[in-house]
C-alpha cells in the first residue's frame, strides 16, 4: 500500500470528484518508496509473499455477538472492482447482484464462535464490518461503462448506512508483500487492531481501555469540534463535517495567517529523502528552494483538514513530500514553534488551542499512540500503518468498546 501522500488518486479525491456518496475506488496497488525522512524504507525485503494469505478475524468487542457482526472485503484486483467470497475466492462486482431492496448483499458471516478463519487473494481494497445491521453496498455503473461499489459514507447523512456502526481497515496484499493500516481519516466508530505476521510480528490500531469513550469524551468537549460526534455511533472527521455545515470554515484560519505572517521574515526548513528545502512566503506564496523549486498559495482551513488544494501532494518526489510535511505541520500544529520540520517529537503535537482535535483524540485512543487521524499521518511514521515483504498472516481484532 503506498503511503497516502503518495497515492496518485485517492478514495477521497475519488469520492470529492464524484460528490460525495459516490462509486469509491480503494487505496492503488503499487509499491512505492515512504518519501518522508524518518520513515521506513519497504524496499530493504525481498518480496516474498506467495499465495493466499490466512486472515483471522477475532470479535472481542464484547457488544456483539459473532452472528451480529458482518464482514465485508471489497476492493481492487486486475484493474476490476471486486469482493472476496467467503470461500476466500475473488468475485467481480456486478449489477445483477442488487437484490430487491436495490443493494447487494456481500456480507460474510462470522463462525458460530470463536475466532474466523478466512483467506486473503491479492487484491487492494478495505475490510468493513458492521455491527447489528447489515451494510447497503450498491453496485452501479460507473462512467467507463464498468460494474463498480457505492461505498459507505458513514459522514453523510443522507447516506443509506449513516445509522449503521461500521468501520473499516485498508489493505494491499500482492507479491510484494501485505500493506496495511487503520483508519480514522474519515471517522471513527468500531475499535479495530491489526497484527501482522511474517519477519516480524507487528500490532498497531489497538485503542486503550476506554479508550472509544474518551475519544467521543475528547473531541465532544471542544465546542468548535463538538457536533462531529454523532450519538454513540462515530465520530466524523473535521474536514467532512465542514463540509456538511457541522464545523466552521475558517477554523484554522488565524492559524494558517500567522504561519503566512511568521515565515515572511523567517525561513521554513523541510526535510525530506530528497533532500532539505528552504522556504519563506514571497508575495502570496510560500516558495521553497533546494533540490527542486516547489511553492504553495496560501490554504484554507478544508486544504489542511483534507491535506489537499492548496496543500495536494502530487507523487513526483519533491513537491509531494514538502507537502505532506506542510499539511503534518498544520494538523499538528507545530509550523509555528518548530521552524525545522517534520517534527518527531509527539509531545509537542497539537499543543496550541487551534489544532486538529479530532487527530488528537485518535492518537490518545490507541496504545501505541499511532493513528491515521488525517491524510498525511504516515509523515515521522505516526499513522497506523504496518507491513511486511514476507507475510504469514493478518489478524484483524474487533476490541472491547
Amino acid at each position: 500500500m503506498t503511503p497516502r501522500h503518495q497515492r496518485t488518486l485517492g478514495r477521497r479525491k475519488v469520492l470529492f470528484a464524484l460528490g460525495g456518496a459516490a462509486v469509491a475506488v480503494p487505496a492503488a496497488a503499487a509499491l512505492a518508496p515512504h518519501a518522508l525522512a524518518g520513515q521506513s524504507d519497504g524496499r530493504k525485503a525481498a518480496a516474498t509473499a506467495a499465495g493466499p494469505l490466512p486472515l483471522t478475524i477475532a470479535n472481542d468487542s464484547g457488544s456483539f455477538g459473532n452472528e451480529n457482526v458482518h464482514l465485508y472485503i471489497v476492493g481492487n484486483a486486475d484493474g476490476r472492482q471486486v469482493r472476496v467470497t467467503p470461500e476466500g475466492t475473488l468475485a467481480p462486482i456486478a449489477a445483477s447482484d442488487n437484490g430487491p431492496d436495490g443493494f447487494t448483499d456481500y456480507a460474510i458471516s462470522l463462525a458460530g464462535s470463536g475466532e474466523t478463519k478466512l483467506s486473503l487473494p491479492y487484491m487492494s481494497g478495505r475490510i468493513y464490518v458492521s455491527l447489528g445491521e447489515k451494510l447497503k453496498f450498491k453496485a452501479v455503473t460507473d462512467g467507463d461503462g464498468n460494474a463498480a461499489l457505492q461505498y459507505p459514507a458513514g459522514w453523510v447523512a443522507s447516506d443509506p448506512n449513516y445509522g449503521v456502526l461500521h468501520d473499516c481497515a485498508e489493505f494491499t496484499y500482492n507479491s510484494s508483500g501485505m500493506f496495511c493500516n487503520t483508519t480514522m481519516v474519515d471517522m471513527f466508530s468500531v475499535p479495530l487492531s491489526i497484527r501482522l505476521t511474517g519477519a516480524k510480528d507487528q500490532t498497531t490500531g489497538t485503542v486503550r481501555e476506554g479508550g472509544r469513550a474518551a475519544a467521543f469524551a475528547a473531541v465532544k468537549e471542544v465546542e468548535a469540534f463538538s457536533r462531529l460526534v454523532v450519538d454513540d455511533t462515530r465520530i466524523i472527521a473535521p474536514g467532512h463535517g465542514l463540509d456538511a455545515g457541522l464545523f466552521a470554515e475558517d477554523y484554522l484560519a488565524p492559524y494558517i495567517d500567522e504561519v503566512w505572517s511568521t515565515y515572511t521574515g523567517k525561513d521554513l526548513k523541510i526535510t525530506t529523502n530528497a533532500g532539505t528545502f528552504t522556504g519563506r512566503v514571497r508575495g502570496d506564496r510560500f516558495t521553497f528552494d533546494g533540490p527542486a523549486q516547489v511553492s504553495f498559495g496560501k490554504p484554507s482551513t478544508r486544504d489542511v483538514l483534507f491535506c489537499d488544494g492548496a496543500l495536494a501532494a502530487p507523487n513526483d518526489g519533491t513537491t509531494g513530500p514538502v507537502a505532506a510535511v506542510l499539511g503534518a505541520g498544520f494538523n499538528r500544529s507545530t509550523l509555528l514553534s518548530h521552524p525545522d520540520q517534520p517534527t518527531t517529537d509527539p509531545s509537542v503535537f497539537y499543543a496550541t488551542e487551534l489544532t486538529n482535535h479530532y487527530s488528537k483524540a485518535m492518537h490518545t485512543a490507541t496504545e501505541d499512540g499511532k493513528a491515521y487521524g488525517f491524510a498525511f499521518d504516515d509523515v515521522a511514521d505516526f499513522a497506523s500503518y504496518i507491513q511486511d515483504t514476507a507475510p504469514t498472516g493478518l489478524r484483524l481484532t474487533l476490541s472491547p468498546f
